[in-house]
């Protein structure tokens, strides 16, 4: 059952991260500009228009901020937003780029790589007005960039109850031989113990970063830039084991269509029971109750071989960033920030925290409905033997890596498994690989 329970997300994230402390909500949800005491009588508003781009891989998140577009509307009917939402099977940072090829580059975009279009002079920083909505923001040798629309979400283990109990799985995996034992118990059970939605590359990397943290990033979170320097490689013996246990995972317990399914297939996988296990993040909380109200899920963080816990967790450079092209025009960047300020405004974020199930961002204490399963996500955020980490894209400043570096090694690492290729050859592969991308943007 997909039972919801009122919880105070700010009191978990007190132990986790830093103190929540209010801050003034707007009484016009954020709409300044609407109000009489600023000088402009209602109807009178002249008429501004802007684009906006975003991901759409996840479609509870592409749900959440769709309506929260049409609610800004709504309530500002003399700003237009045109909404550009990623609408192929490309990786984001391809779209974007293509869209900036094409001079169709969002006006406000949803950033996920901040440097590279920082360095390209595309962005622009965060306008001062806004930064004292959000109770922290990296910054890029002291310049800040994004509006962060959640902090980050830890993937894990999303399980059918119902598999579990038909195969005999008391207990939740101390270690990552337990884990493995449950799979050999749901793979005898006659069910596929884990679906991937491996058709979209972006999936790939959940199950690669879990790994490549256990073994590099939770011990060195600076690997990166090391590994930029040369001073260690993808074929020192943590990432190949790193990588080794990867490809032992998805050759015997990875359903056999991993590469033809789409991420937007896998919920169904679980509720229809052709899977009983989804390793992702609590975006996906939704999906699945949407496919099945009645379906029982669980959700886990996964041990590693010592019993201990690393998962993605570390603040980003990531969120909603003006374009340069729109912050030349005033009016135009008075209307964003206008929508910026509404979408983080109580009423409104809790509504796209609760189809996210995502982490708030904001000073401002936000409550929504916490479900069984977001409760566990922030247990495991709020515990401070957990280790927390970032992805191998996700690191930023001297640990940035080539920009193009990742999709091309989750595809590498998807032809690993496919040609049941020699994991020291593909490593080899990676570093002559990563060393011609750092020259080449280096050039």
């Amino acid at each position: 059952m997909f039972r919801k329970t009122l919880l105070k997300l700010s009191v978990l994230l007190l132990v986790a991260t830093t103190i929540l402390t209010a801050c003034g909500s707007n009484n016009a949800g954020g709409n300044t500009a609407n109000t009489p005491e600023n000088g402009a009588a209602e109807g009178v508003k002249k008429e501004v228009t802007f684009t906006i781009g975003y991901a759409s891989g996840d479609p509870a998140g592409k749900k959440a901020i769709a309506d929260s577009i049409k609610r800004f509307m709504e309530a500002n009917p003399h700003i237009k937003i045109k909404d550009l939402s990623e609408t192929t099977s490309s990786a984001y940072l391809d779209w974007l780029k293509t869209k900036d090829a094409v001079g169709e580059f969002p006006d406000l975009v949803e950033m996920r790589d901040t440097e590279v279009f920082a360095d390209a002079g595309k962005i622009v920083e965060l306008p001062e007005d806004l930064r004292d909505i959000f109770s922290t923001l990296p910054d890029v040798g002291g310049k800040i960039y994004n509006a962060p629309l959640t902090l980050t979400s830890p993937q894990g283990i999303i399980y059918s109850k119902k598999a579990y109990e038909e195969a005999g799985i008391t207990e939740l995996p101390k270690n990552w031989d337990e884990f493995i034992e449950i799979q050999e118990k749901l793979k005898t059970s006659g069910i596929s113990p884990i679906v991937v939605g491996g058709k979209d590359i972006f999936h790939m990397g959940f199950w690669i970063n879990k790994f490549l943290i256990d073994q590099v990033y939770a011990n060195d979170p600076d690997w990166n830039s090391k590994r930029t320097a040369k001073e260690v490689s993808f074929t020192d013996p943590n990432v190949v084991q790193a990588m080794t246990d990867y490809k032992e995972l998805f050759q015997n317990y990875i359903d056999k269509g991993w590469v033809s399914t789409g991420d937007n297939q896998t919920a169904s996988f679980l509720v229809t029971g052709k899977a009983a296990q989804l390793f992702s993040g609590p975006w996906m909380f939704t999906q699945i109750a949407e496919a099945d109200p009645n379906f029982e899920f669980g959700f886990y963080a996964i041990p590693d071989r010592e019993g201990k816990v690393s998962v993605v967790g570390l603040p980003t450079l990531a969120g909603w960033s003006l374009s340069t092209e729109a912050s030349k025009d005033s009016e135009k960047t008075e209307a964003i920030k206008e929508f910026i300020r509404f979408f983080f405004q109580a009423d409104n974020y809790s509504k796209y925290l609760e189809t996210t199930n995502g982490i708030p961002s904001t000073k401002e204490n936000i409550n929504y409905e916490a479900t069984e399963q977001m409760q566990e996500v922030l247990k495991i955020m709020a515990d401070q033997n957990v280790t927390k980490s970032l992805m191998i894209n996700n690191w930023w400043g001297d640990n940035l890596i080539p920009p193009q570096f990742r999709n091309w090694y989750y595809k590498l690492m998807q032809e690993l498994v496919l040609k049941d290729g020699d994991v020291t050859d593909y490593m080899k592969q990676a570093d002559t690989e990563y060393d011609n991308q750092v020259k080449a943007n280096a050039m």
